[in-house]
């Protein structure tokens, strides 16, 4: 029986990763076709929604069942537990990348997002939903704890870009309606973030046992 919860495991590994490549995948399609101005980028991204919600349903039904044949406790209960948090907090990811991509397609033409560290950004998130996903998967305390803590660079951008957009304002106020545009896509950049820390956090619960506090 412990052989066939093993290899279930792997499979429910197997699943997230498939998961958190989809995410990720449509974070950076949302991104880059809001500073290359490509309309097939961004419509990419708008399509991997549906894959990443159908990925939501089968892991959860997943879950379900294991937790309905294997009856787990303590640690191995924690661990099934945190895979269902995980993908709803992957599924909210999933969501704001659509709305980036939404965004983006009224942007088209703008020189404003050029000036600004939107790309450093999105590469911040999609590193943190990326370690925070591995961290799971190889029961990595120290990797989920450093997702935590990088959370903090995320918020660092964040400030960074809403300031230089401010600048830009102040210097050309025609170009207010690009800025308010860009503030909400770091802005859904940056609960992209608080997303993957929610996931690093639930692997700290799971392998200590430990909230972060």
């Amino acid at each position: 029986m412990r052989d066939s919860y093993v290899r279930q495991l792997r499979q429910l590994h197997t699943e997230l990763i498939r998961m958190g490549a989809y995410c990720e995948e449509s974070i950076d399609c949302a991104v880059r076709g809001l500073l290359c101005d490509d309309a097939g980028l961004r419509g990419k991204a708008l399509d991997l929604e549906d894959a990443i919600n159908l990925k939501q349903r089968e892991i959860e039904a997943f879950c379900v069942r294991l937790l309905l044949r294997e009856q787990p406790v303590a640690r191995d209960l924690r661990q099934i537990t945190t895979a269902q948090k995980m993908i709803i907090d992957m599924e909210r990811i999933g969501d704001q990348a659509t709305d980036i991509a939404e965004i983006s397609a009224f942007m088209a033409g703008s020189s404003v997002k050029s000036d600004i560290h939107i790309a450093d950004m999105a590469a911040s998130a999609i590193k943190m939903l990326t370690d925070s996903v591995d961290s799971f998967v190889h029961e990595d305390l120290e990797k989920a704890r450093q997702v935590v803590a990088s959370d903090d660079i995320v918020d660092a951008l964040f400030s960074t870009i809403k300031g230089e957009l401010i600048e830009i304002i102040m210097g050309d106020a025609t170009k207010g309606s690009d800025c308010l545009d860009l503030l909400m896509i770091a802005k859904y950049l940056e609960r992209i973030g608080d997303h993957a820390e929610n996931i690093a956090e639930s692997v700290v619960y799971w392998i200590s046992g430990d909230a972060v506090q």
